[in-house]
Protein backbone atom coordinates (compact mmCIF):
# COMPACT_ATOMS: atom_id res chain seq x y z
CA UNK A 1 0.00 0.00 0.00
CA UNK A 2 3.18 2.73 1.04
CA UNK A 3 5.47 2.42 -2.16
CA UNK A 4 8.51 4.70 -1.97
CA UNK A 5 9.97 3.45 -4.49
CA UNK A 6 12.34 6.13 -6.45
CA UNK A 7 12.38 8.50 -2.90
CA UNK A 8 15.26 8.79 -0.70
CA UNK A 9 15.28 9.09 2.79
CA UNK A 10 17.77 10.76 5.62
CA UNK A 11 17.00 9.49 9.41
CA UNK A 12 19.14 10.71 12.24
CA UNK A 13 19.95 8.99 15.07
CA UNK A 14 19.16 5.53 12.57
CA UNK A 15 21.50 3.01 14.62
CA UNK A 16 18.96 2.06 17.15
CA UNK A 17 15.60 2.65 18.55
CA UNK A 18 12.96 4.22 16.73
CA UNK A 19 15.69 5.47 14.24
CA UNK A 20 16.55 1.86 13.36
CA UNK A 21 12.62 0.54 13.01
CA UNK A 22 11.87 3.63 10.74
CA UNK A 23 15.12 3.05 9.09
CA UNK A 24 14.33 -0.45 7.58
CA UNK A 25 10.71 0.51 7.04
CA UNK A 26 11.54 2.86 4.99
CA UNK A 27 14.05 1.04 2.73
CA UNK A 28 11.12 -2.33 2.89
CA UNK A 29 8.71 0.30 1.35
CA UNK A 30 10.99 0.79 -1.16
CA UNK A 31 12.82 4.08 -0.57
CA UNK A 32 17.13 4.50 -0.35
CA UNK A 33 18.02 5.62 3.41
CA UNK A 34 20.74 7.55 4.90
CA UNK A 35 21.03 6.97 8.54
CA UNK A 36 23.25 8.87 11.26
CA UNK A 37 23.97 8.09 14.43
CA UNK A 38 26.56 9.38 17.20
CA UNK A 39 28.53 6.88 18.86
CA UNK A 40 27.55 3.05 18.12
CA UNK A 41 28.87 2.77 14.47
CA UNK A 42 28.87 -1.11 14.80
CA UNK A 43 24.55 -0.85 15.50
CA UNK A 44 24.73 1.46 12.36
CA UNK A 45 26.45 -0.64 9.92
CA UNK A 46 24.05 -3.71 10.92
CA UNK A 47 21.20 -1.57 9.57
CA UNK A 48 23.10 -0.68 6.94
CA UNK A 49 23.29 -4.34 6.15
CA UNK A 50 19.84 -5.42 6.59
CA UNK A 51 18.94 -2.32 4.12
CA UNK A 52 21.66 -3.42 1.71
CA UNK A 53 19.90 -7.04 2.09
CA UNK A 54 16.80 -5.29 1.20
CA UNK A 55 17.76 -4.30 -2.36
CA UNK A 56 18.26 -0.43 -1.41
CA UNK A 57 20.76 1.91 -1.48
CA UNK A 58 22.10 3.45 1.73
CA UNK A 59 24.41 5.27 3.49
CA UNK A 60 25.69 5.76 7.02
CA UNK A 61 27.65 8.86 8.61
CA UNK A 62 28.61 9.31 12.54
CA UNK A 63 28.77 12.55 14.26
CA UNK A 64 27.20 15.04 17.10
CA UNK A 65 24.66 16.87 15.25
CA UNK A 66 24.92 19.21 18.08
CA UNK A 67 27.73 20.79 16.05
CA UNK A 68 26.45 23.26 13.39
CA UNK A 69 29.76 22.29 11.27
CA UNK A 70 29.31 18.19 11.29
CA UNK A 71 25.59 18.65 10.37
CA UNK A 72 26.65 20.61 7.62
CA UNK A 73 29.51 17.53 6.52
CA UNK A 74 27.01 15.03 6.63
CA UNK A 75 24.12 16.67 4.94
CA UNK A 76 26.35 17.47 1.80
CA UNK A 77 27.43 13.90 2.30
CA UNK A 78 24.03 12.59 1.48
CA UNK A 79 23.77 15.08 -1.01
CA UNK A 80 26.78 13.95 -3.04
CA UNK A 81 25.23 10.28 -2.61
CA UNK A 82 21.58 10.38 -3.43
CA UNK A 83 21.27 13.81 -5.23
CA UNK A 84 19.35 15.06 -2.57
CA UNK A 85 16.44 14.11 -0.29
CA UNK A 86 12.85 13.95 -0.28
CA UNK A 87 11.77 12.72 3.28
CA UNK A 88 13.63 13.84 6.31
CA UNK A 89 12.87 12.15 9.94
CA UNK A 90 14.43 13.98 12.77
CA UNK A 91 14.57 11.31 15.30
CA UNK A 92 17.87 11.61 16.89
CA UNK A 93 17.54 12.19 21.05
CA UNK A 94 18.67 11.67 24.48
CA UNK A 95 16.60 11.23 27.45
CA UNK A 96 17.95 11.83 30.67
CA UNK A 97 17.41 9.08 33.37
CA UNK A 98 17.76 10.99 36.28
CA UNK A 99 14.88 12.48 38.09
CA UNK A 100 16.15 15.70 38.67
CA UNK A 101 13.97 18.54 39.59
CA UNK A 102 14.53 22.02 37.95
CA UNK A 103 15.74 23.51 40.94
CA UNK A 104 18.27 21.29 41.46
CA UNK A 105 19.29 20.60 37.72
CA UNK A 106 22.68 21.94 36.54
CA UNK A 107 23.92 24.00 33.71
CA UNK A 108 25.76 21.01 32.68
CA UNK A 109 22.47 19.09 32.19
CA UNK A 110 20.13 21.70 30.95
CA UNK A 111 22.45 22.33 28.03
CA UNK A 112 23.35 19.05 27.02
CA UNK A 113 19.67 18.26 27.06
CA UNK A 114 18.95 21.80 24.74
CA UNK A 115 21.85 20.85 22.35
CA UNK A 116 21.10 17.17 21.63
CA UNK A 117 17.07 17.71 21.69
CA UNK A 118 16.99 20.71 19.93
CA UNK A 119 19.39 22.20 18.42
CA UNK A 120 20.21 19.46 16.67
CA UNK A 121 16.91 19.20 15.36
CA UNK A 122 17.32 22.94 14.08
CA UNK A 123 20.81 22.15 12.28
CA UNK A 124 19.71 18.91 10.73
CA UNK A 125 16.35 20.19 9.84
CA UNK A 126 17.63 23.11 8.27
CA UNK A 127 20.10 21.75 6.48
CA UNK A 128 17.58 18.67 5.01
CA UNK A 129 15.35 21.57 3.69
CA UNK A 130 18.54 22.59 1.58
CA UNK A 131 18.56 19.47 -0.20
CA UNK A 132 15.10 18.79 0.04
CA UNK A 133 13.20 17.92 -3.35
CA UNK A 134 9.83 18.90 -4.36
CA UNK A 135 6.68 17.36 -2.62
CA UNK A 136 9.10 16.43 0.38
CA UNK A 137 7.92 15.27 3.88
CA UNK A 138 9.77 16.40 7.05
CA UNK A 139 8.90 14.64 10.53
CA UNK A 140 10.06 15.57 13.40
CA UNK A 141 10.15 12.81 16.22
CA UNK A 142 8.57 14.70 19.86
CA UNK A 143 7.04 13.17 22.94
CA UNK A 144 3.91 13.22 25.14
CA UNK A 145 6.13 15.44 27.80
CA UNK A 146 6.17 17.87 24.96
CA UNK A 147 3.02 17.98 25.33
CA UNK A 148 1.90 17.73 29.16
CA UNK A 149 5.47 17.94 30.48
CA UNK A 150 7.29 15.64 32.63
CA UNK A 151 8.17 15.93 36.18
CA UNK A 152 12.02 15.81 37.24
CA UNK A 153 12.44 16.23 33.30
CA UNK A 154 11.73 19.71 32.69
CA UNK A 155 14.70 19.96 30.06
CA UNK A 156 13.62 17.02 27.68
CA UNK A 157 10.07 18.29 28.01
CA UNK A 158 10.63 21.67 27.07
CA UNK A 159 12.86 20.68 23.73
CA UNK A 160 10.11 18.19 23.17
CA UNK A 161 7.53 21.06 23.37
CA UNK A 162 9.70 23.12 21.16
CA UNK A 163 9.90 20.37 18.06
CA UNK A 164 5.83 21.05 18.34
CA UNK A 165 6.08 24.37 17.99
CA UNK A 166 8.91 24.22 15.33
CA UNK A 167 6.75 21.16 13.43
CA UNK A 168 3.57 23.88 13.43
CA UNK A 169 6.37 27.15 12.19
CA UNK A 170 7.91 25.15 9.82
CA UNK A 171 4.22 23.37 7.95
CA UNK A 172 3.30 26.96 7.29
CA UNK A 173 6.49 28.01 5.95
CA UNK A 174 7.17 24.99 3.65
CA UNK A 175 3.52 24.41 1.62
CA UNK A 176 2.93 23.85 -0.28
CA UNK A 177 5.61 21.53 -1.57
CA UNK A 178 6.82 20.05 1.59
CA UNK A 179 4.81 18.31 4.47
CA UNK A 180 5.97 18.70 8.12
CA UNK A 181 4.57 16.55 10.68
CA UNK A 182 6.00 15.08 14.28
CA UNK A 183 4.60 11.93 16.02
CA UNK A 184 4.49 12.45 19.53
CA UNK A 185 5.25 8.78 21.38
CA UNK A 186 4.36 7.99 24.89
CA UNK A 187 6.92 5.04 26.16
CA UNK A 188 8.74 3.01 24.08
CA UNK A 189 10.43 -0.37 24.63
CA UNK A 190 13.62 0.81 23.62
CA UNK A 191 16.96 1.36 25.41
CA UNK A 192 17.15 4.76 25.88
CA UNK A 193 14.00 4.08 28.30
CA UNK A 194 15.61 0.73 30.12
CA UNK A 195 16.50 2.29 33.24
CA UNK A 196 12.85 3.17 33.78
CA UNK A 197 11.74 0.02 33.47
CA UNK A 198 13.63 -1.98 36.09
CA UNK A 199 12.30 -3.61 39.49
CA UNK A 200 8.82 -3.99 37.82
CA UNK A 201 8.52 -0.52 36.54
CA UNK A 202 7.75 -1.74 32.84
CA UNK A 203 4.28 -3.64 34.33
CA UNK A 204 3.43 -0.11 36.29
CA UNK A 205 3.58 1.73 33.13
CA UNK A 206 1.70 -0.51 31.04
CA UNK A 207 -1.04 -0.65 33.61
CA UNK A 208 -1.40 3.36 33.42
CA UNK A 209 -1.68 2.98 29.34
CA UNK A 210 -5.29 2.12 28.00
CA UNK A 211 -3.95 -0.34 25.79
CA UNK A 212 -1.99 -2.06 28.34
CA UNK A 213 0.92 -2.10 26.81
CA UNK A 214 4.08 -0.74 25.95
CA UNK A 215 4.73 0.30 22.48
CA UNK A 216 7.62 -0.97 20.38
CA UNK A 217 9.84 0.87 17.85
CA UNK A 218 8.08 -0.49 15.38
CA UNK A 219 4.91 0.86 16.83
CA UNK A 220 6.13 4.23 16.46
CA UNK A 221 8.09 3.51 12.96
CA UNK A 222 4.69 2.63 11.34
CA UNK A 223 2.56 6.27 11.85
CA UNK A 224 6.47 8.00 10.69
CA UNK A 225 6.51 6.06 7.35
CA UNK A 226 2.81 7.26 6.70
CA UNK A 227 3.54 10.31 7.35
CA UNK A 228 6.19 10.42 4.72
CA UNK A 229 4.22 8.82 2.06
CA UNK A 230 1.37 9.69 -0.34
CA UNK A 231 -1.35 8.49 1.93
CA UNK A 232 -0.81 11.99 3.82
CA UNK A 233 -0.12 14.05 1.61
CA UNK A 234 -3.01 16.24 3.17
CA UNK A 235 -1.73 16.42 6.15
CA UNK A 236 0.77 19.39 7.62
CA UNK A 237 1.33 20.74 10.73
CA UNK A 238 -0.10 17.95 12.83
CA UNK A 239 0.93 16.31 15.92
CA UNK A 240 0.17 12.36 15.37
CA UNK A 241 -0.16 11.00 19.38
CA UNK A 242 1.17 7.15 19.73
CA UNK A 243 0.83 6.61 23.18
CA UNK A 244 -1.80 3.69 23.94
CA UNK A 245 -4.55 6.34 24.77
Amino acid sequence: MIDLAGRSALVTGGSRGVGRATALMLARAGADVALTYRSQQEAAESVAREITAIGRRVWIGGGDLGDRGTVDRLVQEVEDQFGGIDIFVGNAGIWPPEETPLRDMSDERWHATVTADLDAVFYSTRAALRIMHGDGAVVLVSSTAGQRGEANHADYAATKGALISLTKSLAIECAPRITVNCVAPGWIDTAMSESAYQSGGKERIAAGIPLQRIATADDVAGPIVFLCSPLARHITGEVLNINGG
